[in-house]
């Protein structure tokens, strides 16, 4: 008995020191994290001025909320500006990091620094030099496209601001140029740790480069291809800088690009409305945590019905 005593008190003793080593994360989460996140649902139940003080009103911003055709407007906004972005930049990511995967390539070490060079810049510089390139009369798409000829089937001077459908695909395009680089290294992560051994058994058994990326290299990315889903939709529902300062605060002049993230942002800023954005700020909370996890149950579905 003695025996058993003494050899299971060390165990007790070892998980006390790694709770304590451990908790410093969940402090901090706690603090930085867990407060502001119950703080935001207080405050969503008021009418709150930080100087003329706040009253409870309930459900009324949350009333207001599911009634209001600017915030439905932010998110269509919102998931347009996901999906124009999201699904390019995936198929830009998975080829760019399968042409880095090449043991054959040279520089390797160069050709990815220079690909985390828009993830470490200025999004105010990416902003001004994406409102030149989209300009509606000298930006060089609009040139390009009149060299193109496409101004023979109507395309021609398209206004990449004024307009929803051209400055979604802007503004999708900047979150392309800042994200494509840091989401091929994600893969190429991945694609590194795959076995060689794969692509030796599919090469003996004739497949070609192709079928080799199809359905070896693919298959082996599903947990990767899960979670960049999952953090892509999180930051696409958070989209905020790329608008902000490709038109302003109201997200154009009939707010065609007007996102959710921006939406709340003016709601405090311009309007002065701390309520009703920290409803706004639930509502997104919510949205992200149910699309999270139905991208979550249907991608696990997928990969086990592939298995």
């Amino acid at each position: 008995m003695s025996l058993r005593t003494s050899s299971v008190a060390p165990k007790h003793k070892d998980d006390k020191w790694g709770l304590l080593y451990v908790s410093p994360f969940f402090v901090i989460f706690g603090i930085f994290g867990l407060l502001p996140i119950l703080f935001t649902v207080y405050v969503s139940f008021f009418h709150w001025d930080p100087l003329a003080g706040h009253n409870y009103i309930g459900f009324e911003n949350f009333r207001h909320l599911f009634t209001d055709p600017y915030f439905y407007r932010a998110v269509r906004n919102t998931f347009s500006i996901f999906l124009i972005s999201f699904l390019p930049q995936t198929i830009l990511a998975l080829l760019l990091a399968n042409f880095l995967a090449n043991p054959n390539l040279k520089g390797k070490v160069f050709w990815r620094t220079v690909l985390l060079v828009p993830w470490v810049t200025s999004i105010l510089s990416v902003a001004i030099i994406f409102s030149e390139l989209f300009g509606q009369n000298y930006g060089m798409v609009n040139v390009a496209m009149r060299y193109l000829g496409l101004s023979h089937i109507g395309i021609h001077n398209i206004n990449w601001v004024g307009q929803t459908l051209p400055s979604h695909i802007a503004i999708a395009s900047m979150i392309i140029y800042r994200n494509l680089g840091y989401a091929s290294l994600i893969y190429l992560a991945s694609m590194l740790a795959i076995p060689r051994d794969l692509y030796e058994s599919a090469s003996l058994d004739g497949a070609s480069k192709l079928q080799q990326f199809r359905y070896v290299t693919i298959p082996q990315l599903k947990n990767t291809l899960t979670f960049m889903l999952i953090v892509g939709t999180i930051g696409g529902l958070q989209t905020f800088l790329e608008p902000l300062t490709y038109g302003g605060v109201q997200g154009g002049d009939s707010r065609q690009f007007s996102t959710l993230a921006l939406y709340l942002y003016e709601q405090i800023i311009i309007n002065n409305k701390l309520g009703y954005a920290a409803a706004i700020g639930v509502a997104i909370t919510i949205l992200t945590v149910i699309i999270s996890g139905v991208n979550f149950l249907v991608t696990r579905r997928i990969s086990g019905s592939d298995s």
